[in-house]
């Protein structure tokens, strides 16, 4: 991709509180686009299914879609099914988003999500890496991107997931940094869905609707005061 990647430290100004305080915070970032939305006021992760079904391309469409309109920034991996659709829900309002890679910059995993990713600049939004520039997405660098997304975001929310798929490792990095997981019931008799509703089960806050977030969010910002 043929912009200036911007480096940003530990030290830096720039760099995004939430992520100083998690277990093994990347040294650096290396960034594309809108800086502003390393501490944007809430950001909450969408994560799920790479093979997902239609119900779960529609769930995350319709809650980052609604969730962005609220002003709230959806962070996602850039993966194929439930992270493309959350990034394409908050850009269908134009909203704001964060796509956290595990590769180099000039490197997008999967190559078809190129696209996507200059939509998610060219809509005042934003990509961030660990990886320096020339780095390829290899398997092991995504269970460590995953603490990134968790990391960086103040929430968690999961659409649609089997039950072991590297969407727990994410889950279980938002438990460590003390996130919380919200979770989409899902049919009881798709192997896609066995994954959320077993959350719901170890505890998970389940939700129905966008607006479940937002309540839930406004009674934990009251207890604050």
């Amino acid at each position: 991709m043929k912009y200036n990647v911007i480096k940003v430290n530990i030290n830096s100004k720039f760099y995004p509180e939430r992520l100083r305080n998690i277990s093994y915070p990347p040294k650096q970032l290396f960034c594309l686009g809108n800086l502003e939305l390393l501490n944007y006021s809430y950001n909450i992760a969408i994560i799920g299914s790479r093979s997902c079904s239609f119900y779960g391309e529609r769930v995350a469409k319709d809650f980052a879609y609604n969730l962005a309109r609220e002003n709230v920034c959806i962070v996602s991996g850039l993966a194929k099914g439930i992270d493309a659709f959350s990034h394409l829900g908050a850009l269908n309002v134009n909203g704001k988003t964060i796509a956290v890679l595990g590769s180099g910059l000039d490197n997008i995993y999967p190559r078809e999500n190129t696209k996507l990713a200059y939509s998610i600049i060219h809509n005042n939004g934003l990509l961030i890496t660990e990886y320096p520039l020339g780095t390829k997405p290899l398997k092991q660098n995504f269970p460590s991107r995953n603490r990134i997304i968790s990391g960086i975001s103040d929430s968690i929310l999961v659409v649609e997931a089997r039950k072991n798929s590297g969407t727990n490792i994410t889950v279980d990095c938002a438990l460590e940094q003390g996130k919380d997981v919200y979770v989409v019931p899902g049919n009881i008799y798709s192997k896609t869905s066995d994954g959320t509703n077993y959350l719901i089960t170890e505890g998970a806050i389940p939700v129905q609707s966008y607006r479940d977030i937002l309540i839930e969010k406004s009674q934990r910002e009251k207890l604050k005061f």
